[in-house]
Parts: C-alpha cells; structure tokens; sequence
C-alpha cells in the first residue's frame, strides 16, 4: 500500500517489511498488508520448523539398530552422556595437488599418540598428487563437526593447505544417479551415518576441492595465492600438451593411412 511491494502469494509469509525506517512521515507499514496478525519472522520461523533433538532413548534405538545391519565390526557406541562415537569413511576425490612438507618422514604410532605435528619439522613444501579416490576410515564422535573432520583428514595426510580450500559432500544414489550434496561446515557427519545405516551405497561421505566462488580468497597469505596461480598454470600446460598429443596422434595416423594407400588403385 506504501511503496508498492510485490511479492509471490506463497512467499507472502516470509516478507517482513518495516518502510517506516525509510520514510518516517508514512503511518502505515507495508507489513500489515502483507502478512497475517498471527505471522512470525523469518528466523522464528526458520527456528520453529527445526526437528527436536532426539531423546537418549531414541538414539539408543537406532544405535541398536544400526548395530544390527553392521557386518565389518564398525559398530556404534553409545556413551552415558548420551553421545556415542563410530567410524566413517572418507573418499578423497582430489583434482589437484595437495601441499606437504618436503622430506619429512611418514607419521608413525608414537607421533599419532604424542599428537605430534610433523608438519612443523620444516618450512620446506612440495606438492603431489593423492592417489586417486583414496579412502580413509576415521573413528569420530557423534559431537565431531565437518570442519574437524576436514581438519582431521588434512592433518592425517600432512596436507597443510588452507582447509577452506576443501569441502565434504555426501554422495548419495538415487534412481540410478550419484547425487552430491555439500555439507555446511556445523553439519555432524556421524549422525548423517547412524540416520541412513552402514550401507555405503546408501550415503557415503567425499572429500572435494571447494569451489572457487566459494572460497574466502582474503584468507590465504600471498605465498598460498602464488601457489595456486602454480597450480593453475600447470594444470592449463597440462591440457595443452594432452590437446597436443590427441591431434599429432590423429595427424600421424592419417599420414600413415595416406602412405599405405599410395600406389594402391583407386
């Protein structure tokens, strides 16, 4: 009625409007033409539709459960505090180069127990590539977040990229396609695994590089950025040489072609 506001009737209850801040000679806010005296913001609402935590009993039940269908000794173990803790695996489908330290010695069980940091033995960096779709088992807690994973699966490789050059997708099958989903980094990977059971073909979990319009590209020291623009420029001298290599390929097989046909009629 104010200022002329137009918006979907669907999405009518989700506008919150106060045109008063903008004009204080208006009497009337645009607010109450557009929503109901009973409606609530948007966070409220955000807020109210959120699913109740479930109750001990209830993740006791589908710890059983879940227990149940477990055929590797993978099982869930549910603490008294009403936390528990199990395993998930990781595949790491990385495209690109990861950075390690250089001529550092692989971690070993006394480093893994003293929590030592290998990484900080030397200011030294090389990069390479992890093998390809790479699986790492992790034994988290039901409390342990996305960004702890992802800090975990770094720290286990001695991969000391920033972490939010990464991201963890679940990867899930449905009606004969892979479907990816990324994970916010608060989301709790274990509790997505006790909720769709130990079959992996069901919801497994995938390490990728995040992506570039995604990154806080603020966050990384200039020798980071330096880096990357490394890794791109090889990954682009990279792809010319494949081009280059399918055409003379192509080019000699066609030369080959026309010299056996020389002299041959017709």
């Amino acid at each position: 009625a104010d200022c002329h506001y137009t918006c979907h009737q669907e999405c009518r209850s989700l506008i919150q409007l106060d045109c008063r801040r903008l004009d204080p000679r208006q009497s009337s806010s645009p607010e109450s033409t557009l929503l109901p005296p009973y409606s609530l913001n948007v966070t409220q609402t955000v807020e109210e539709e959120k699913p109740e935590p479930p109750t001990i009993q209830e993740i006791k039940q589908k710890i059983e459960k879940y227990n149940a269908k477990v055929t590797n000794c993978l099982l869930m173990k549910l603490n008294e505090d009403g936390t528990y803790t199990g395993f998930i695996k990781v595949h790491l489908k990385l495209r690109r180069p990861v950075t390690v330290p250089a001529g550092i010695r692989p971690q070993s069980i006394y480093d893994a127990l003293k929590e030592v940091n290998l990484a900080d033995m030397t200011d030294k960096r090389t990069s390479f590539y992890l093998p390809l779709d790479a699986i790492k088992q992790l034994h988290i807690s039901s409390t342990t977040t996305v960004s702890e994973v992802i800090r975990g699966l770094l720290k286990k490789f001695m991969v000391v990229d920033n972490p939010q050059k990464f991201a963890l997708f679940k990867e899930m099958r449905k009606d004969g396609q892979v479907l990816f989903q990324k994970l916010p980094l608060t989301e709790y990977p274990l509790y997505l695994r006790l909720l769709a059971g130990p079959d992996t073909d069901v919801l497994s979990f995938v390490l990728k590089e995040n992506e570039t319009g995604e990154v806080e590209w603020d966050a990384f020291s200039i020798p980071e950025l330096q880096n990357f623009l490394m890794i791109l420029d090889k990954e682009e001298k990279d792809k010319i040489q494949q081009v280059q290599r399918k055409y003379e390929k192509f080019k000699q097989k066609l030369q080959q072609t026309l010299k056996e046909a020389r002299g041959k009629p017709g």
